[in-house]
This record gives C-alpha cells, structure tokens and sequence, in this order.
C-alpha cells in the first residue's frame, strides 16, 4: 500500500509541478509578446510623430513661401540678376554709390509727394524738376552720372509713392 499511495502522491506532486511549469512558463512567453508588442506599438506611434512633425514643417514652408510671393516679401526672383534684395535694379557701381542716390532720390520723392498731395495736385511723379534733373548729391567722384540718375529715379517714384499716400 505505500508504494501504492506514494506513486499516487509522487503522481499527484508531478502532475501539479507539471501544471504549475506550464502556466507559469506560458505567462512568462505571454508577457514577453506584451511587452514586445507594447514596444513595436511605441515605435509605430513615435514614427507616426515624425511624419507628422515633418508633414507641419512642410505646410509651415510653403504657407511661408506662398505668404512671400504674395506679400512681396522675399526675394525677387531675376534670372538676369537685375535686381536686388530691395527690389531696386542692379546697374553697377559701388555699395555707397547705390545707397548715395537711392537714399537721396527717396527723401526728394517723398518730400515732392507729399507737397503734391498737400496742394491737391494730380499724382504725377515725372513732371518734378527733382526727379528730371535726378543729380541732388551726385559727385563725379561717385562714378557714371547716367547709372546714379537710373538708381535716383527708381528710388524717387517709389519715393513719391509713400509720400502722397501719407506715410
């Protein structure tokens, strides 16, 4: 009888480990494929942010872009390179050469502007004696007369813009 109960208790004993290795061995494979797709999940989600953060960035570009091109904010393109950052032509000369007749054909066009608008004159910038003369602080030391009279004059209408519409 005792070989009999204790191969029907080792039984039982081996039947019960054997029942508890298997659940604890299948949580433990069950766990780890949670885990792992917990961590692909993650990664699928932090990939989408991405995308997500690079598509914004995008939208900001062109809204940017499309925001310059409208509002004449950016660069004007030239394929000829004529132009400059300030959307004055580029006909040679030095830097304070340039800047010598834009700044001076400006001021004069913004006061004749401003005169003009004052009396109730018609908007006309090419009837001023300024701006057909175009030599206020010109020196030849400076260079070509014709090439500061071509910057004096841009300079002047836009000039003469401003100062008759009051700013």
């Amino acid at each position: 009888m005792k070989t009999k109960l204790g191969k029907t208790f080792g039984g039982l004993i081996l039947g019960i480990a054997l029942v508890l290795g298997i659940g604890i061995m299948s949580s433990t494979t069950a766990q780890a494929q949670y885990r792992n797709d917990d961590w692909y999940q993650r990664q699928r989600e932090l990939e989408r942010q991405r995308q997500l953060e690079i598509y914004r960035q995008q939208q900001r570009r062109n809204n940017n872009d499309w925001w310059n091109r409208n509002n004449n904010r950016s660069r004007t393109y030239d394929p000829y390179g004529n132009r400059s950052y300030d959307n004055y032509g580029n006909y040679g000369g030095s830097f304070d050469f340039r800047q010598t007749a834009l700044n001076a054909g400006y001021n004069e066009g913004m006061r004749a502007g401003r005169d003009d608008r004052r009396r109730g004159d018609r908007y006309d910038f090419r009837d001023e004696g300024a701006f057909q003369s175009a030599s206020k602080d010109y020196n030849s030391r400076m260079g070509d007369r014709y090439t500061y009279q071509r910057y004096f004059r841009e300079a002047f209408a836009t000039g003469y813009r401003d100062g008759y519409q009051g700013y």
